[in-house]
């Protein structure tokens, strides 16, 4: 049966994580999950010397305490990679047939130094409000809170409408060299088969004191894609030079390219995200984000000014590595660069690679895709079925707080997913700092009050998302 839970219940658990507060002062659940949090974070799971596949059989480990049954429970790995173990576990629902939903976080890690960093990044720090370690923000703290969602919902005897499938997948941040769920859709279809999906994303955001500004939900992202520019030429003595060089050619193109601004294609989700913001930011910059949304030039290049913004608008490419010639006193024989595209949710990678060779407007450019071209992503729909639930859960732990859609302008796993048609959402109800928290940098962070919260609320909405009809 579902237990619901008195307001006194409610309050009790929302007053918990008011202060964000220590170990001392945790519930005993809330100190379980702290227990599990801190044990997944000091698990090195980079590419270089880490294991996800560790991580996974502790995670996996929990799990089974819980009372989950071992044909629950799988780690799945290529034989060739034994340490990118991915973990799939389900909680059977009541109804057969109803599709199931899949609660996916990636437990691998970008690389960290121990040199660079204040503390070790691979020991979880509390200090100052905030959790610190690799992975803290970045993906361990939504990976840990779904784990310990399906704990929780074991151990009170939770029978939902619908399977939830838990999935912890390794590779996210170093796709070209393998990721897990590209591998788990290729290799085994039925482990990540659901009616949505629940991912890494928006989150929300916090003011310098800590009170929260808005609660986000991502619905589509932007495809990530490498062209590589390469153009020849015979060279020669650079004593004798002439006009036709290929640092020249190369350069040129790349100028045209920085002169050049893809169209603007605003979706549904940079669409609810400037109409939430107009509102919460007012002034100037509300009129041009209103105005960026009814087509004036005017405001959308004052908008633009804006990276974030500018790349929520539009497809965009832009240059981030060069080389060319061979030696100081010869001229080049060959000159190339990488330009890296972003790509609005529906737009192929085929239509970006013929307006970039328009741009470069040059034969000689020869313009290559590299490695696996990236699969066209439709933006997952924010029907009443997906948004009702949030609401209602942010209106318990948050009253009055503005739910803000948003595209991520960078990539998740949610682009594999998306791409065959299990709509995907960025969802944690994680509020953040404005500046990132050192994500892919040193010192990554999460304020403690922040990762309860949204342990809090993942719990909630995917308990009505379960029950739900259809």
């Amino acid at each position: 049966m579902i237990r619901k839970m008195s307001a006194a219940a409610v309050a009790l658990a929302t007053a918990g994580l008011a202060q964000g507060a220590h170990a001392a002062d945790l519930t005993p659940d809330q100190a379980d999950f702290r227990s599990l949090y801190k044990e997944l974070l000091e698990i090195n799971t980079t590419l270089s010397v880490g294991s996800c596949t560790a991580a996974a059989e502790a995670m996996a480990a929990r799990l089974k305490a819980a009372g989950y049954p071992d044909k629950d429970i799988q780690i799945l790995a290529p034989d060739d990679r034994p340490k990118a173990g991915n973990l799939i576990a389900v909680l059977h629902g009541k109804d057969p047939k109803a599709k199931p939903i899949l609660l996916l976080a990636h437990i691998d890690v970008v690389e960290a130094k121990r040199e660079d960093w204040e503390r070790d990044p691979f020991k979880m720090v509390e200090e100052n409000g905030y959790f610190y370690a690799r992975g803290a923000s970045d993906d361990k703290a939504m990976a840990a809170s779904i784990t310990d969602a399906m704990i929780r919902y074991k151990k009170e005897g939770f029978k939902p409408r619908r399977d939830i499938k838990l999935a912890l997948t390794c590779g996210e941040e170093t796709p070209d060299t393998f990721n897990g769920v590209s591998w788990l859709i290729k290799t085994h279809p039925e482990a990540l088969s659901a009616a949505f999906a629940l991912n890494e994303g928006a989150g929300g955001q916090v003011d310098a004191d800590g009170k929260p500004v808005f609660l986000g939900i991502q619905a589509g992202e932007k495809v990530y894609q490498d062209f590589q520019l390469v153009t020849t030429n015979p060279g020669g003595h650079s004593s004798r030079p002439v006009k036709d060089n290929a640092i020249y050619h190369l350069s040129a193109a790349l100028t045209r390219l920085q002169n050049y601004d893809f169209p603007v294609a605003i979706n549904e989700a940079t669409q609810g995200h400037f109409k939430e913001m107009a509102a919460i930011e007012g002034g100037d910059t509300g009129k041009a984000l209103l105005g960026a949304l009814a087509g004036d030039p005017a405001a959308i290049a004052e908008v633009a000014k804006d990276p974030s913004r500018n790349s929520m608008m539009r497809t965009t490419c832009v240059a981030t590595m060069v080389d060319a010639g061979h030696a100081p006193n010869a001229l080049p024989q060959r000159a190339e660069a990488n330009v890296n595209c972003r790509i609005l949710p529906g737009e192929s990678v085929d239509s970006v690679e013929a307006k970039l060779v328009q741009v470069f407007d040059d034969p000689k450019i020869a313009v290559t895709a590299v490695g696996e071209r990236s699969p066209v992503t439709p933006p997952p729909p924010l029907t009443d079925a997906i948004v009702g639930p949030v609401k209602t859960v942010a209106a318990q732990l948050w009253p009055g707080l503005p739910l803000v859609p948003a595209m991520a302008t960078g990539a998740t796993d949610g682009r594999f997913l998306n791409a065959i048609g299990t709509p995907t959402y960025g969802l944690s109800g994680m509020l953040g700092d404005k500046d990132g928290q050192g994500v892919h940098g040193l010192n990554e962070r999460i304020r403690v009050k922040s990762l309860y919260d949204g342990r809090e609320f993942l719990y909630r909405v995917v308990k009505i998302y379960a029950n739900a009809k259809g």
